[in-house]
């Protein structure tokens, strides 16, 4: 119930107009349940043992967005757990066999890029380049689409794309080459050629390019019907696959275009009253079809990231939210236990195989329909994560610039930038804070040139963290008094500023203060709030009550802070033992935030860390709340 107050309250503070409220955090309720249900993070039927499979990954993608919506840490210690049971520590994969060419076992992928971004451990990344080798060696049709498995020759499925587009997409980012994108665009360009019903819009559910299959048609090599799940799954592969696709790459368009052709097809064929859609979408109506969950979530998913993300336009949102109240309503459902099932998914959909499955009405009728299926679950976790997305945007979308020139260290082994960056995802990065930015509307963006009056007339929000001393650069960049006035001027029309310092010897002083100064805002070169080990109350600060600025937790956590001397009308903002470690100014129409640490890095919100009264993340929430509502002024 508090997290719902926190949403209704955020939305009275930021103008948000939720189409609905949630009762329940279903994705968080959902999340709990499949804990519950596989404490040992192993998905298997009874009496089957775990393997290496897509469908846990699915649900972990789905409590991945919990964690990263919450800062609780147990979540991500149950993935980390859930994939820890396959990974060796050389990073071999139990079950899997890279020969067997089954494009499903490369989905994990991208959940083991996830784990060794945040924690560096290089077993995961070892296991990733198993099933990068995969993609690299997978057999294809003479077109240059991926067979769905090697037991399935010349075969291109619906479901394979999800299987091992968004992992090849994000593995592409990080490590190129940059050639892959145009494979990547290729795979989703030959399945809608090879599948589309072009009556409809429509897509069989696979392609058999040799026409050697029964249940392929002789002239076009489609399978007999469309199935929804697979027609889900192309859609969620789409916006993950735009998620990190650039943005100036000149296939976006072309994938774009397509998402826009699916969207279109499929409102069309959601049912007029129940707002679902048929198992069978070619089929509505028919004797025996029924609202399947799985595909519904998927597509709802598929319409609010669309949305989210810019690539459908928005009335696409308004018909997710209301397939979103009508798929609750159907398909979950409180047990006993006080826990939430999921109902209505089918357990399985194929072609061929032993014993051989020929793609008729009657064989997709005749598969089971299960409660608490871990695919399902996980595409209705990931679909309640997007709605939770909706009702935490602000309008009009608000802008955060982040420095990327004061503070520009770079690792000597990698020759990338760390330490406060959007980017990274380990303890040093600035992820989390970059999610709940976004999460609240904002537009994150970096600044790696000096400011100037041009470079910072979009911006609304500024931050500047730690500038770099001579022991982190061998030529730091200093802020002059040119720049200053550019910043002090910006400010002036609006802007607001914040300012995370570092205490004593790990930041340039003397130019940074040179700014501040011009606020009445002065970082001091000392070190206070020290933690010895473990004992993590000793960065313990409490929050006043009815704190103008934290409302959601009573205490944040604070390392080794530089304390914060203030003059000409500035304000302590946070205060222990007499020490101000938050301050804040306001300057013509705009406001200057200062702390003396940078505070809301990853490590210390999010929740792996810190034990969770002192995690940062709910703090976090309520400072980028705040900052965003100061820049009403601009």
């Amino acid at each position: 119930m508090r997290a719902l107050q926190t949403l209704l309250l955020c939305g009275t503070i930021l103008g948000i107009t939720p189409t609905f409220a949630q009762e329940v955090n279903y994705g968080k309720a959902m999340a709990e349940t499949a804990m519950h249900i596989w404490p040992d993070s192993l998905v298997s039927s009874p009496g089957k043992p775990a393997k290496w499979t897509y469908e846990q990954t699915v649900m972990l993608r789905g409590i991945e967005g919990v964690w990263r919506q919450t800062g609780d840490g147990k979540y991500f210690a149950y993935i980390q757990k859930s994939m820890d049971f396959f990974i060796d520590e050389k990073g071999n994969i139990r079950t899997y066999k890279l020969k067997d060419y089954n494009i499903d076992n490369t989905m994990p992928g991208g959940l083991l890029l996830t784990l060794y971004e945040v924690t560096g451990k290089k077993k995961y990344l070892l296991a990733a380049q198993q099933l990068r080798q995969q993609l690299q060696e997978q057999p294809r049709t003479k077109a240059g689409g991926f067979w769905h498995k090697k037991i399935y020759p010349y075969q291109m499925w619906l479901d394979g794309l999800y299987m091992g587009e968004p992992f090849y997409t994000a593995y592409t980012k990080y490590f190129g080459p940059d050639s892959c994108y145009n494979d990547i665009a290729r795979q989703f360009e030959l399945m809608e050629r090879f599948s589309i019903d072009q009556k409809t819009g429509l897509m069989y559910h696979g392609y058999d390019e040799s026409r050697e299959q029964k249940w392929s048609n002789p002239q076009t090599g489609k399978s007999p019907h469309v199935w929804a799940r697979a027609m889900g799954w192309y859609g969620m592969a789409l916006v993950d696959v735009l998620e990190n696709f650039p943005a100036n790459h000149p296939k976006r368009p072309a994938l774009v275009a397509i998402l826009n052709r699916y969207a279109t097809t499929i409102a069309k064929h959601q049912h007029a009253t129940s707002l679902l859609w048929y198992n069978i979408l070619d089929k509505p109506g028919e004797a025996r079809n029924y609202f399947e969950s799985s595909a519904s979530a998927m597509f709802i998913y598929t319409f609010l990231k669309g949305t989210r993300l810019g690539v459908l336009p928005v009335k696409y949102r308004a018909i997710g939210e209301k397939a979103y109240v009508e798929l609750v309503k159907n398909f979950v459902q409180k047990n006993g236990e006080g826990y939430y099932d999921w109902h209505g998914t089918v357990a399985v959909s194929g072609l061929g195989g032993t014993p051989y499955r020929d793609g008729s009405y009657d064989y997709y009728m005749g598969e089971k329909v299960v409660v608490n299926d871990a695919k399902g679950m996980g595409a209705f976790i990931q679909a309640a994560n997007e709605i939770n997305w909706l009702h935490t945007q602000n309008k009009p979308t608000p802008t955060v610039t982040l420095d990327y020139f004061y503070n520009h260290e770079i690792d000597s082994a990698s020759g990338q930038q760390i330490h406060y960056t959007w980017e990274q995802q380990s303890n040093g990065g600035f992820s989390q804070l970059g999610d709940i930015f976004q999460r609240y509307g904002a537009r994150i963006q970096t600044l790696k040139t000096k400011p100037t009056s041009k470079n910072l007339q979009h911006s609304d929000i500024y931050i500047i963290v730690d500038p770099d001393n001579a022991k982190e650069s061998n030529s730091p960049e200093l802020i002059n008094t040119v720049e200053a006035d550019v910043i002090a001027k910006w400010v002036k029309a609006g802007g607001v500023l914040v300012l995370l310092g570092n205490d004593v010897g790990n930041m340039e002083f003397k130019h940074f203060n040179a700014l501040a100064e011009r606020f009445g805002l002065h970082f001091n070169e000392d070190s206070h709030n020290r933690v010895t080990g473990k004992q993590f109350e000793m960065g313990a600060i409490s929050v006043p009550a009815q704190h103008a600025i934290f409302q959601q937790q009573t205490t944040l956590y604070m390392k080794e802070v530089a304390s914060i001397t203030t003059t000409q009308g500035a304000t302590p903002l946070l205060v222990k033992d007499g020490i101000t470690m938050m301050a804040m100014a306001k300057y013509g129409k705009g406001t200057v935030v200062a702390v003396g640490d940078p505070w809301l890095y990853n490590e210390y919100v999010d929740g792996r860390k810190l034990p969770q009264e002192l995690n940062n993340y709910k703090p976090a929430e309520d400072f980028v709340q705040w900052l965003i509502a100061q820049t009403k002024g601009k």
